[in-house]
């Protein structure tokens, strides 16, 4: 899976996520104090410099996962390079700051306030007096009203993929002078800081068909401190250059270079020098520490003068005969050119570092409640109480060299403002309160279980199968393929099946399933689920529990505890793969069987945890800076429809409760902040009761980076600021702290 992502608003606001909700739990508090907040967990790695110590010009050449399908954000299919272009070459009225928190953005804006709460909200945003469009335009209230009117939600003629907060205004006007916009909304709105970020041109925004298409392959007017200069779709490459209209501070690099490199291609193209900035998973990462400790050149066989550089008059003399000399000194001369070829590898990978910081995201176990064991709270709080987050969290972190603090919020991340621990609400772990919660929702060691009833069917399979006469325990006979290595078991194949590789026909979507065609996240990559994307896939056997479990399979009316286990395959799920053994084996320890089933990254969300076909999955969510608005659809109580089916909004756990959603609703409705997080930090507190889902570990972030850029690599939670990337001027020293420029 992907490692990349667009940033947390641009995610939370545009694609359909995942996430679990909560069950009704009696009135709790949270903690109030912003000390709560605490600090980011890791500081950003971005080698700060003042722009003094900067070179004039240079062309970052920067990894990106695609060329994207559209440069609008507000559409379904936007992706992380639609985010990373559009930082770049539009107007946003807030950006992030190393802590998570909005800030103004000083070159749009030169204040921004409420200034009436009575009888409406009224928003006044003064922009720069020098703020233009690169067609010559002044940025005005015209563009704030095109924006609106398309986002609002009441013309269906428009293709948004979001209308979250501008469904709440009810006009836009030109203030005092045609530097001012007057903002006033219908109901009261705690997030008005998220709108507007990124702003596009009336011209991409005045009607619907110039909304749906005007700005998917190409963005003409922009303003930033970067253009578009070319979109180069046959060769996966954007090229962004200086805006000449930009009014701020003037860009240091004459050109960025976004190029679409896959994940498990990119140390190949690190190596070869093709690359200055790319994101990175850790084996790539394990490369480039390990080209910076090499000294000298590399040893073994082909490097001495017996081996490559041996004469051939040697071997022929040695009593080989002349052909044979032949085709032993060519061997000979391939090895030594692919040594020397590694040499060259390692000698170009010593020019990277890598800087390591943690995404503005975190990978959390979801627990589906719709049906199943998992439907009763207590099985859910036994599962949460069986597993110890802290050994999780250094097992995924600590080889990495980051701090491997497990998260303790659902709502927000350490550093950002509504952030609190609220994990002591459900409790940390305890093999003991796990087995009573269990043995109180009657599930019995060593209870009958009826024949052909060996546990939960795994997502769309047949059950657990017992290998037939002449099979080995771990796989099968025939044409049927068997999986590679499973890392669930560290240090064995598990029997496991990957879907697409047994020969099986793919299984329809589950019950209730709905098709938006929106983005979904899975731990930090976007899939699209439109029409002709992949079929649902078919899930074989999942994995028989590991030898010498700690207690007897628990049952219950007959059925073993059995728990449908999903993860996805692909680049990047390595570190998934090692939680999910672990947690396995936690869960072992207090009588719970799992059945694990791979799939293919493209089948995962949409034909697995969309439609609720598993009972336990691994995936990464992003923290959103505006949680009252991002989180309230991810935690939505499921509503039934018409036909019967739950809408769930984006809460695929398919559990919620009203009290969760009346403290969202009360939070996006205040204006004054401490209560805003208040009530946050309670919601969050409900969350944690209700077990649905069980925050882990925040993602590492490791991007390799020529060590002559500066102001880029590991951003954490920061906004990037484009016009201050470049490379150091020949001779300059990186200080920690830069002066302003």
């Amino acid at each position: 899976m992907s490692h990349d992502g667009p940033g947390p608003r641009a995610v939370m606001r545009s694609v359909a996520f995942l996430t679990a909700g909560a069950l009704a739990v009696p009135l709790l508090s949270a903690c109030s104090s912003e000390d709560e907040a605490g600090k980011p967990s890791a500081a950003q790695d971005i080698a700060p410099a003042a722009r003094a110590l900067i070179a004039d010009g240079g062309t970052l050449r920067w990894a990106v996962d695609a060329v994207p399908e559209t440069f609008n954000t507000f559409q379904a299919d936007a992706d992380a390079t639609t985010t990373r272009v559009a930082q770049a070459v539009l107007p946003s009225m807030y950006r992030l700051d190393a802590t998570g928190r909005p800030r103004p953005n000083p070159d749009f804006l030169e204040s921004a306030e409420v200034v009436d709460t009575e009888p409406k909200q009224v928003v006044l945003y003064r922009l720069d007096q020098q703020a233009v469009w690169s067609d010559g335009r002044e940025i005005g209230a015209a563009d704030f009203a095109a924006q609106w009117r398309a986002l609002s939600g009441k013309d269906s003629a428009y293709w948004t993929a979001r209308n979250a907060g501008y469904d709440r205004i009810e006009k836009i006007e030109r203030g005092a002078n045609d530097l001012e916009v007057r903002v006033t909304f219908a109901r009261p709105y705690a997030d008005w800081r998220s709108l507007f970020s990124p702003l596009y041109p009336k011209d991409v925004m005045g009607t619907p068909d110039a909304f749906n298409d005007g700005a998917r392959r190409k963005l003409k007017v922009t303003a930033g401190p970067f253009a578009v200069k070319e979109v180069d779709r046959e060769n996966d490459r954007i090229r962004l250059t200086r805006n000449p209209r930009w009014w701020g501070r003037p860009a240091k690099l004459t050109e960025i270079e976004l190029t679409a490199v896959p994940r498990d291609e990119r140390a190949a193209r690190l190596a070869d020098g093709d690359l200055d900035l790319a994101e990175i998973d850790p084996a790539a990462a394990r490369a480039i520490d390990s080209a910076a400790g090499a000294a000298g050149p590399l040893s073994g066989p082909g490097t001495g003068r017996t081996g490559a550089k041996a004469p051939r008059s040697w071997a022929v003399a040695d009593g080989s005969d002349e052909g044979a000399a032949d085709d032993e000194v060519h061997a000979r001369e391939k090895l030594r050119r692919s040594v020397a070829a590694r040499e060259r590898q390692q000698k170009e990978l010593r020019g990277y570092e890598v800087r390591r910081s943690l995404e503005p995201a975190y990978t959390q176990l979801a627990l589906n409640g719709a049906d199943g064991p998992l439907a009763d709270e207590r099985v859910r709080r036994a599962v949460a109480r069986a597993i110890d987050r802290e050994e999780l969290a250094k097992a995924v972190l600590k080889p990495l060299g980051l701090p491997a603090e497990p998260v303790g919020s659902h709502l927000a991340l350490a550093g950002q403002a509504a952030y609190a621990d609220n994990s002591g609400t459900l409790g940390g772990q305890d093999t003991e309160e796990a087995q009573a919660l269990l043995a109180d929702a009657g599930w019995v060691a060593g209870g009958p279980v009826d024949k052909g009833e060996k546990g939960e069917k795994a997502a769309g399979s047949e059950g657990e199968k017992k290998p037939e006469d002449g099979e080995k325990e771990d796989g099968k006979k025939g044409d049927g393929k068997k999986s590679d290595r499973d890392d669930t078991s560290e240090g064995g194949d598990d029997g496991t099946y990957i879907v697409g590789q047994d020969g099986k026909a793919p299984a329809e979507h589950g019950p209730g399933h709905e098709d938006h065609g929106r983005r979904l996240a899975q731990d930090g990559k976007q899939y699209l689920n439109r029409p002709g994307a992949p079929a649902g896939a078919y899930a074989p056997g999942g994995t028989a529990a590991p030898a010498g479990a700690a207690r007897e399979t628990l049952a219950k009316d007959g059925k073993a505890l059995t728990l449908r286990f999903v993860l996805p395959t692909g680049p990047g799920a390595e570190s998934l793969h090692l939680v999910a053994g672990r947690i396995t084996r936690m869960l072992e320890k207090v009588g719970i069987r799992t059945e694990t089933t791979k799939v293919s990254d493209e089948s995962y969300f949409k034909d697995h945890i969309a439609s609720g076909e598993y009972d336990l999955a691994l995936y990464s969510w992003p923290a959103s800076v505006f949680p009252a608005t991002d989180a309230r659809p991810i935690y939505a109580k499921p509503v039934p429809g018409a036909d019967g089916s739950l809408r769930v909004e984006q809460n695929y756990t398919r559990v919620g409760t009203d009290q969760i959603d009346q403290l969202f609703d009360q939070a996006v409705s205040t204006l004054d902040e401490k209560e805003g997080r208040s009530l946050i930090r309670k919601a969050d507190a409900r969350i944690w009761a209700a077990a649905g889902s069980i925050p882990l570990y925040q993602r590492p972030q490791l991007t390799a980076v020529r060590k002559t850029v500066v102001n880029a690599g590991a951003f954490g939670f920061q906004t990037p600021v484009y016009e201050d990337m470049g490379f150091l001027r020949k001779g300059a020293k990186v200080s920690a702290s830069p002066s302003e420029k």
